[in-house]
């Protein structure tokens, strides 16, 4: 029996008309979607009058999931991975069900789409032609370091942040990091996508006038770009 594929398919970060035609007919062709929320994937889903079984797979059962997933996919089926917003394992569930994949010989295809780091950074009017991304900072232990470390750092640096933390953040950068231009975008291709530049001190002082609730963005300009 042949073995089926693995697609690992992009998928909007917010409006839903940001998805690609291959996405769109990949997860028409497909046996099952593992996907992190059901009921966010069903939405999408729905929008696009595809239906489709759903297997649930995120962060807290991915590794008890992989054999399971792996059996089908020998036996036969096609997957399709999706995040619940953009890129799978970019800073989301996957990696380990990719890499268990490859390891047994499964071919795994790319479906291309959004991704919320490269939209920003293609908005920021920051350098591209090289930079970090370091995703969600750890919440606690190795948090400062990282920043010190950061702090050292000549090229553009991208950031995932809360609605929680992004106080917290800009505190931080603004302690670590106060001569660099931030970048903060909210709600990329959202209704109320905005966003704010400035130093970490400078949108710190503006921060009672803005909404802080979304999700976010930070850019952080290269070390001697100003």
């Amino acid at each position: 029996m042949q073995s089926g594929k693995l697609y690992i398919v992009s998928t909007p970060i917010g409006n839903l008309k940001d998805i690609t035609l291959r996405a769109l007919e990949t997860l028409k062709e497909v046996d099952f979607v593992i996907c992190e929320d059901t009921r966010v994937t069903g939405f999408l889903l729905k929008e696009y009058e595809i239906s489709k079984e759903l297997f649930s797979f995120n962060a807290q059962s991915e590794e008890r999931k992989i054999p399971s997933v792996l059996v089908r996919i020998k036996n036969g089926q096609n997957a399709a991975l999706v995040s619940d917003a953009g890129t799978p394992t970019i800073s989301d569930p996957g990696l380990r069900l990719v890499s268990a994949a490859i390891n047994e010989e499964i071919e795994v295809v790319s479906i291309p789409g959004v991704n919320a780091a490269i939209a920003a950074l293609s908005i920021a009017g920051l350098p591209t032609d090289s930079f970090l991304f370091e995703g969600f900072l750890p919440q606690k232990k190795g948090r400062q370091k990282k920043l010190k470390e950061l702090a050292e750092a000549n090229r553009t640096i991208v950031f995932y942040e809360s609605t929680y933390r992004i106080e917290k953040l800009l505190n931080e950068l603004n302690e670590y990091m106060p001569n660099r231009l931030v970048v903060v975008c909210r709600e990329l291709t959202k209704k109320f996508e905005e966003t704010w530049r400035g130093t970490a001190k400078e949108l710190l002082e503006d921060l009672p006038n803005k909404v802080t609730k979304g999700e976010f963005v930070v850019l952080v300009s290269p070390k001697d770009w100003l």
